[in-house]
């Protein structure tokens, strides 16, 4: 999920003005005073960041303005935002925690430990991507807004009118600035010596290549917007309008950026670790924290990794060997698996829509069974689409995109397609199960439509919590019965654990062990079985994202840990104990008090 960095909000201007979607009144005085000082900082935050507000259908009414802008990309906006938290938190610290109610204290612990360690790590670490997830190149084959901004107007600016037509233009021409205020961002950091290792920087060339070199008219701001105008019966004059702006504006951004990046890439070497950053050892260590919310070593990661990649290949040999697949390690078994054409969609476009029509027929089937674990169902609905072409080189293998609660946009999971080899169908269910149904989508919009989460926490940006319940809900499927009869689909379930627990393994390996990207590919593909492309996708993400990967695994334990500990108290409920949900994301250690406090 990642694209998930703004902690925001959700619900229609109409509802925000009273207070929110089915707000509860507060339960004390105190409780008052904190709710209206999160909803000051929420506001605050949006105002900030145009691009959060279009997400959650927030751009209307008196923040309509919002829907023209784009968020500040420049070096004085990190000051900023370092000394906006450093008030918040003097602000917070102000309210009387004794004299709080249970929720209200937890809304507090949430808050405080967010804006605690944005703080520490934005003074410690200069460079890079401020201080929300630890990216520490501002350019790369996942940063910038050269790929961030287009895909956003592409799969998030709705065009139903000539207002938002115009907005689209005005965005468009604000993207020049974005691009240049990070040109010159990289360019300070580069004095440092912080910028992307060699490889990385060949894939930010060729994406940029694949933006800059066609003529404005086709290029995806451009076709996209064109697309929406045919939608909404608009003139093409707006196309028109929109490919001078790409021709005059922003290619000439565009060219300055990929001279730097040109000329950084002949400077660049093949070392991949943070350990090579400024301070990269301590960097290593709070990337990983804030990403999973627990404290580790890169040396406790590595043996969790180690320890878990062969307790479960243990279990997927088992299996393998009752569909008469016994030769070879673990890996090279996966590895013929996933090569068998009866496992395999055609790469073309007719089979990457038939791939499509799969996982929503999965999603659909995973829907109709929600009602036998969890008793509040969220009602936005959630879809299935491929990862835009023009990003899809340096994106992900899926990710999720949240719903609009004023039923505008669905939720979406994005899925990368450039290849189907890298998908095989034994693994698309436990997929579809982490992206969707009873994963992001059902966690992240059963927050979203809470009616008791203050504005601030209805989108928490933990990884560890929201990754480790995508994965426990692909262990959830399995507990419910979805691949009885399926041996096949029970590995693909498998080796996403696998997957999970290599990725321990790499990450640490990575940036505390200096592995090399070679070492890190080869023992990924060894292990788990995964396509050589994809493998190659995962790690250079892990390189342009230290610690996140650590996540899912991290996070995944001490879901399936509380769970089973619930399990053995007398008038264990499942559905009561996933009610845990509408309290919205939140650091695993707050999480484990929550769910004993719960029990008890």
């Amino acid at each position: 999920m990642d694209r998930r960095q703004f902690m925001a909000g959700a619900g229609t201007a109409a509802l925000m003005a009273s207070g929110g979607v089915g707000a509860q009144a507060p339960a004390t005085d105190e409780d008052a005073r904190l709710r209206t000082l999160l909803d000051r900082f929420f506001y605050d935050r949006l105002q900030d960041s145009p691009e959060s507000a279009t997400s959650l259908g927030l751009d209307t009414g008196e923040r309509t303005a919002l829907k023209s802008q784009l968020s500040d990309r420049s070096i004085a906006r990190r000051t900023r935002d370092l000394a906006r938290a450093k008030a918040e938190r003097a602000e917070l610290r102000r309210v009387n925690r004794g004299a709080l109610s249970e929720a209200s204290r937890l809304d507090y612990d949430v808050v405080d430990y967010q804006l605690d360690r944005a703080i520490s790590g934005g003074e410690r670490f200069t460079y890079g991507g401020g201080t929300g997830r630890y990216a520490p190149y501002v350019l790369s084959q996942l940063t910038g807004a050269y790929r961030d901004v287009p895909d956003f107007l592409d799969t998030q600016h709705r065009v139903a009118n000539a207002a938002d037509a115009d907005a689209y233009l005005a965005r468009l021409s604000a993207l020049p600035k974005a691009i240049d205020d990070e040109t010159e961002r990289q360019r300070a950091d580069a004095a440092r010596g912080v910028f992307a290792p060699d490889f990385l920087l060949d894939t930010t060339l060729r994406q940029m290549g694949s933006f800059r070199d066609q003529p404005a008219a086709q290029s995806m701001p451009v076709t996209s917007f064109a697309a929406k105008l045919r939608t909404a019966n608009l003139t093409q004059d707006y196309a028109a309008k929109a490919a001078n702006i790409v021709e005059r504006d922003v290619f000439p951004a565009l060219d300055r950026q990929r001279a730097l990046v040109t000329d950084l890439r002949s400077k660049a070497t093949h070392d991949v670790g943070a350990w090579r950053l400024p301070d990269g050892d301590a960097y290593y260590a709070a990337a990983a924290e804030a990403a999973s919310t627990v404290r580790l070593t890169g040396d406790q990661i590595h043996r969790m990794g180690l320890e878990q990649v062969a307790e479960i290949a243990s279990r997927i040999d088992a299996i393998l060997k009752t569909q008469g697949m016994s030769q070879g390690s673990v890996g090279e078994r996966l590895v013929a698996l996933n090569k068998r054409p009866d496992q395999l969609f055609p790469n073309t476009d007719p089979g990457r829509e038939a791939l499509l029509a799969e996982l929503n027929k999965q999603v659909r089937a995973m829907q109709a069974r929600l009602p036998e674990a969890f008793s509040v169902i969220p009602k936005a609905p959630v879809e299935v689409r491929r990862v835009p072409p023009a990003i899809q080189a340096g994106a992900p293998g899926g990710y999720y995109q949240a719903a609009t609660l004023d039923g505008s946009r669905p939720g979406i999971y994005f899925i990368n397609l450039r290849d189907t080899f890298d998908r095989p169908k034994f693994g698309l269910a436990t997929l579809s199960y982490h992206e969707a149904v009873p994963g992001h989508h059902h966690q992240v919009m059963t927050a979203l439509e809470s009616a008791s989460i203050p504005l601030i926490r209805r989108r928490g940006g933990f990884s560890g919590y929201s990754e480790g319940w995508a994965l426990y809900s692909e262990q959830l499927a399995d507990e419910m019965g979805m691949y009885e009869g399926d041996p096949l689909g029970r590995v693909g379930y498998l080796q996403s654990l696998l997957f999970r627990a290599t990725r321990l393994v790499v990450d640490s390996g990575l940036h505390a062990k200096r592995w090399s990207r070679e070492k890190a590919t080869d023992y990924l593909i060894a292990t788990t079985g995964i396509a050589r492309g994809r493998s190659q996708g995962e790690i250079d993400r892990y390189c342009a994202w230290p610690g996140q990967a650590t996540s899912y695994k991290i996070g995944h334990s001490v879901w399936v840990r509380l769970r089973d500990e619930a399990r053995k108290r007398p008038g264990f409920d499942l559905k009561r104990f996933h009610d845990v949900l509408t309290l919205g994301a939140m650091p695993l250690t707050v999480l484990e008090r929550v769910v004993k406090e719960r029990m008890a």
